[in-house]
């Protein structure tokens, strides 16, 4: 695919000189893009290490795989793309070990009402009000990673990251239709979830 093909999109000449091999631009590519697609890894896997690990990742295969990009997608597009795969591929290893890795001492500890973190609270006079805040916000991301992971992908592609629904079925090859049914159902299964640990919203 020639120069004059490439779709409009605002990366389209910082691409071509990347495609040249100017790590210069490439850099640029990777300041303007990383905090968002850490957002995206990170409430996909529900882990900041993993998330960090995986936009790494992510951008060693867009560098390696930009000679090939041919423009039929915005960059953005595609390079989100990569996250989301990366991220899947994570969720599918860390469920699968998660049975036999053994328990740290450094872990939340399991409590009726959820879970309790070993460190002991810093003694501030707005503690509490913190702490209310924190127990909210940690219950909405336990509610985002209770979600089958087709579901998340649609709530956080669509109300966390505001990407259109032709930008997210391009993401997840999938037709527009099914994102809408997936957002939907996510929608649903996260009102029900918040509706059973923060009570009636």
């Amino acid at each position: 695919m020639t120069e004059t093909n490439f779709i409009k999109d605002e990366d389209n000449e910082i691409v071509l000189l990347c495609k040249r091999g100017d790590l210069d631009a490439f850099e640029s590519l990777v300041i303007k893009h990383q905090k968002k697609m850490f957002n995206i890894a990170y409430r996909i896997t529900g882990n900041y290490e993993d998330a960090g690990e995986i936009v790494q990742d992510a951008f060693l295969s867009a560098y390696k795989g930009i000679k090939n990009f041919e423009g039929k997608a915005k960059f953005s597009t595609w390079l989100y793309t990569i996250v989301v795969n990366l991220s899947k591929n994570r969720l599918k290893q860390v469920q699968t070990q998660f049975a036999h890795e053994p328990v740290s001492f450094d872990d939340p500890v399991p409590v009726k009402d959820g879970y309790v973190n070993p460190e002991p609270v810093s003694d501030k006079s707005s503690v509490l009000e913190a702490l209310e805040k924190k127990e909210v916000s940690q219950k909405v991301n336990d509610c985002i990673d209770s979600l089958d992971t087709e579901f998340r992908e649609a709530l956080v592609l669509r109300d966390i990251q505001g990407f259109s629904y032709i930008e997210i079925s391009a993401m997840l090859k999938i037709a527009e239709g099914t994102v809408k049914s997936r957002l939907f159902r996510a929608r649903e299964a996260m009102k029900n979830c918040l509706k059973k640990v923060l009570g009636d919203l």
